[in-house]
């Protein structure tokens, strides 16, 4: 099972758009992209001059686990966050099943090596049992609990991290490039590096030059 749903929504701009807010300083303008504009968009990424690419947006649907949700509404700067609230909707929630569980890594204090996985057929199949037996309790509790007539906002509080969530996001190209150039890196969780990947992928076919110049990493998105 895929962890994460990313769907472009809706966007603001072009390549161009970074190219005459940059030239909006000299009083020109320009109606055609032309190629001597990539490097003009590159020579901003280079020297941080940033706010010609805050001209520039874009709108995601995402949908996944809350436990990776809330890694990724840390980012705040150029972002705009709005998210489904189980204060009003009390339908069946969706938990994400994991299909692999990783080992802690024995190098550093957080995080876990994509190279060590938990054997599936003798710990990892226990693991795995504690958490369908986590949600199935949850579930049956907070359907307990919604039937009794106590209020969402308060029946919710027993639902586990696993639940999917859904949101809204809506920001700057270089508040997403930022939110990439930290997320897609080779250390990042897994989980939120798959929902970054899909995002710069996103951004990379719309804004092609802008992105490619603001683009820290080696890989293609």
């Amino acid at each position: 099972m895929s962890i994460s749903e990313v769907s472009l929504i809706d966007h603001m701009g072009s390549d161009l758009t970074v190219v005459n807010a940059a030239r909006v300083s000299f009083g020109k303008k320009k109606e055609k992209f032309e190629k001597g504009d990539e490097k003009l968009i590159q020579y901003l990424a280079d020297h941080n001059h940033w706010s010609p690419f805050g001209h520039c947006s874009l709108q995601f649907h995402i949908k996944a686990p809350v436990f990776v949700a809330r890694q990724l509404v840390k980012h705040q700067i150029g972002l705009t966050w709005n998210e489904i609230s189980r204060r009003y909707v009390d339908n069946k929630p969706e938990f994400y099943t994991v299909d692999v569980w990783r080992k802690r890594a024995e190098n550093k204090k957080q995080g876990s090596d994509p190279d060590d996985t938990i054997e599936w057929v003798n710990r990892g199949e226990r693991v795995g049992a504690v958490q369908l037996n986590v949600e199935y309790h949850a579930l049956q509790g907070y359907r307990e609990m919604i039937e009794a007539g106590v209020a969402p906002e308060q029946a919710r509080m027993i639902l586990p991290q696993s639940m999917m969530t859904e949101w809204y996001w809506s920001g700057t190209l270089y508040a997403f490039a930022r939110v990439c150039n930290l997320r897609c890196s080779s250390d990042a969780q897994i989980e939120t590096k798959e929902i970054a990947d899909k995002i710069a992928w996103k951004s990379a076919r719309n804004f092609p030059i802008s992105w490619k110049a603001l683009w820290k990493h080696n890989t293609s998105s």
